[in-house]
């Protein structure tokens, strides 16, 4: 096992630190994937509040995981249910925002 490092990650203009054992490359491209989906959730829903776009991240990264675990084995999860859950949740943030 290898020991914990502090990996200095950029999401949103703002730095974290992240203890992990993780490889740092790994933790930048976690981070970067982090940041270009919460940068498309802001420009498709016009939200501002950095808590619902965090939230709307949340949910698009959880579909890709349940979409890649649906690929490899049935987990009982529907994507195209999560999907709409989504689109639903950012239709209604959007007409919040304008």
């Amino acid at each position: 096992m290898s020991a914990k490092r502090s990996v200095a990650v950029r999401i949103r203009g703002r730095e974290f630190r992240i203890r992990s054992d993780e490889d740092s490359e790994a933790l930048e491209r976690i981070a970067r994937h982090v940041d270009e989906t919460m940068l498309r959730v802001e420009e498709r829903t016009g939200t501002v509040d950095s808590q619902d776009v965090a939230l709307l991240t949340a949910l698009n990264l959880a579909r890709e995981v349940v979409e890649e675990r649906d690929m490899n084995a049935s987990s009982g999860a529907d994507p195209r249910r999560l999907r709409a859950l989504i689109e639903l949740a950012e239709s209604a943030l959007s007409t919040e925002a304008g």
